[in-house]
């Protein structure tokens, strides 16, 4: 019935099409999307299953454009441990959290459009970019080094700066998650995460950095799936009017486009359907449905697409709005286009980031008894203790020290356990040489702190190398790296070896 109800209203159902941001399987278009592009779809997302190399996202981005010249093409690539764009090796530039540290928006914006550069010259022309909140709760576990840190003046003026450098590089960038994510121990991928403090909390943490991007000239912004009693006791903020009109529109003077986090995500699917949330989403003032992480079909963006339909002709969702969110996500396009018209030269593909590599190395931070311990007086044994991974960073992305370190220190030797793989003696192996302990947030983990403990008691020389928050410093040395990147891990390696 809905596809009669679709046939009968081709205009409506163009409008329904272009509000929505769909992901699709496969290194090359579907002929579903190809043929969408032409019948409406304003946008499409990527991700790391997407993406082989440089050359082939450029090549698929290629195809898409020549169906739709002023196509948004969006990723999610946060330049730090979530990334999509190097997701086979590692971010070759620190993330958020690392930057923040070394507290310099210089270089954070040096970094964002040294990224903006490089994923302009494959296509792209949205980035989920950047995570604007403020990790004030140490035991967050989606959040974390995704943040620039846990004060809200840094978080803001970090955020500024990467909004800058993004979009000098030609790429527009969505400030995400609204109103803020970082004071919660829930992870929205799997349930509804709710925000306390009053209203003055709000505006003094939570809304500081989403202030300064609607400063910075943000194109986009990134609605959470939060709950957020102070400003709305019932409705999730990608579902509110409240939170979506009266705060990010009326309040912050925001007039770009407000995407939404997937629409799929359990946070609002379990409570409201899946076609269900996009449809609230939309009527309490989103622009772009964010579909395609887990759903990525055909069937599954036709299901959005006939159920907002539907809604207009129900009256349940006023076709005033939908044709004003449409409107929105053509005006991002034409920035995109006359951004990618004006961007200046980027890198070569797949050159890696130099820049990146030097941010990281000023990221590095050493807490020692005996300063004089490093370097290590030869091959070492590298154990790395792998928490489990949230849906964001995601499973395909490598990490860990010792890789690098072996290929700095021939004879490095390695080993990786997880919750229920520790042995009793988790220094074992490493007589005779030195000992790096590999961590993720020690702090949130109690199966690591005992496992490293112990490796600790029984060899107190071990070194520890911190790749999440350093929120619990053990051990006589101790190395936070501020993330788990591709460049932190050689940064901390080549300090290791000695080789800086």
């Amino acid at each position: 019935m809905s596809e009669r109800i679709v046939g009968a209203n081709p205009d409506l159902a163009a409008l329904a099409a272009a509000v929505l941001q769909p992901g699709f399987v496969g290194t090359t278009p579907p002929a579903w999307v190809c043929r969408w592009l032409g019948e409406g779809l304003g946008s499409v997302v990527l991700f790391a299953r997407n993406v082989v190399d440089h050359e082939q996202v450029a090549a698929l981005t290629a195809t898409l454009r020549a169906e739709r010249p002023d196509v948004i093409v969006a990723i999610d690539e946060e330049a730090g441990d979530v990334t999509r764009l190097e997701s086979a090796r590692g971010s070759s530039r620190p993330g958020n959290f690392a930057l923040g540290a070394v507290d310099d928006v210089d270089l954070t914006e040096e970094v964002a459009r040294d990224l903006g550069a490089e994923l302009a010259a494959v296509g792209v022309t949205l980035d989920y970019a950047p995570d604007a909140d403020v990790n004030s709760n140490p035991a967050n576990p989606v959040i974390g080094v995704r943040s620039f840190g846990a004060d809200p003046a840094l978080v803001a003026r970090h955020t500024a700066a990467w909004v800058r450098g993004l979009q000098a590089g030609g790429v527009a960038a969505c400030a995400k998650h609204f109103p803020g994510h970082g004071d919660t121990r829930v992870d929205s991928h799997h349930d509804l995460p709710r925000i306390g403090g009053d209203r003055a909390r709000l505006d003094a943490v939570e809304l500081a950095p989403f202030r300064a991007a609607v400063s910075a000239g943000v194109q986009a912004v990134m609605t959470g799936h939060l709950l957020v009693p102070a400003l709305d006791p019932e409705l999730p903020a990608t579902l509110s009017s409240r939170i979506l009109g009266g705060l990010l529109r009326d309040e912050l003077g925001f007039h770009g486009v407000v995407v939404t986090d997937a629409v799929e995500m359990r946070a609002v699917a379990d409570r409201y359907g899946f076609a269900g949330a996009a449809v609230r989403a939309l009527a309490a003032g989103a622009d772009a449905i964010c579909v395609g992480g887990e759903r990525a079909t055909e069937a599954d963006a036709r299901e959005l697409r006939d159920a907002v339909v539907a809604a207009v002709l129900a009256g349940e969702l006023p076709e005033e709005r939908l044709a004003e969110a449409a409107k929105r996500v053509g005006q991002l396009a034409a920035w995109s286009v006359a951004a990618r018209a004006d961007r200046p030269a980027g890198p070569r593909p797949g050159a890696g980031s130099a820049v990146g590599l030097a941010a990281a190395r000023r990221a590095l931070r050493v807490v020692a008894d005996r300063p004089a311990r490093l370097p290590l007086a030869g091959p070492a044994h590298v154990v790395e203790f792998a928490p489990p991974r949230n849906i964001a960073i995601g499973e395909e992305t490598p990490w860990g020290i010792a890789a690098p370190l072996a290929g700095l220190v021939p004879g490095t030797t390695t080993a990786r356990y997880a919750q229920d793989e520790v042995p009793a003696d988790p220094a074992g192996g490493a007589a005779g040489r030195p000992l790096v302990l590999v961590v993720r947030d020690l702090h949130r983990h109690d199966w690591m702190r005992a496992a490293v403990g112990r490796a600790l008691a029984a060899r107190p020389d071990a070194v520890v190398v911190e790749l999440g928050v350093p929120e619990l410093v053990t051990g006589g040395l101790h190395v936070a790296t501020h993330g788990a990147t591709r460049a932190a891990a050689q940064a901390a390696a080549e300090l290791l070896a000695g080789t800086r």
